[in-house]
């Protein structure tokens, strides 16, 4: 359930995947997306991205709370347009490796840009079957690429905490 398909028939390489996926689309909504909110409207913004993104993800899917999921989901999707896209350029600072082809194949207009960008800083295919597939003909991550990604997005994390931190000396000088 935590990463939305079927687990029951993962392989190695179909968890290392999905392990970097989760890590480059949660970069995004659980740390760069709300400090950028704190950075630019206080604890009240980062508040309200927490808030949407949490309501997104319990009720953006099929079921009683589909009505509210709608909105939740659209009001994520704004919130964590610029995010998502900062997230990625943390993640990839090359914006000359195809990711903005690579993240336009995912469903989601933000979701993309993080994983499209580890794919290709990484050299991974990183693939939801049947859905999507990004970086599509590179290799499956081996062993190594998990460890690698860990570094990347520690990287991107402590950046996007720096960034957080100038921006909210700047405001308050």
């Amino acid at each position: 359930r935590l990463v939305s398909r079927d687990v029951s028939a993962f392989g190695p390489a179909d968890v290392r995947e999905t392990a970097i996926e989760t890590l480059a689309e949660n970069l995004n909504d659980s740390l760069v997306a709300p400090l950028f909110w704190f950075a630019v409207a206080g604890l009240p913004g980062a508040v309200v991205y927490r808030m949407a993104n949490t309501m997104d993800a319990m009720w953006g899917y099929r079921g009683a709370w589909e009505w509210a999921g709608k909105f939740a989901a659209r009001a994520d999707d704004v919130l964590s347009w610029f995010p998502a896209r900062l997230t990625a350029l943390l993640l990839a600072p090359g914006w000359r490796t195809g990711l903005w082809h690579e993240a336009r194949r995912t469903p989601s207009p933000n979701g993309g840009w993080p994983m499209g960008a580890m794919a290709l800083h990484l050299g991974v295919r990183l693939s939801k079957p049947g859905v999507y597939a990004l970086n599509a003909g590179a290799v499956s991550p081996g062993a190594g690429d998990l460890s690698r990604a860990l570094r990347v997005a520690g990287r991107a994390a402590w950046a996007a905490l720096g960034f957080s931190l100038l921006a909210v000396a700047w405001w308050t000088a």
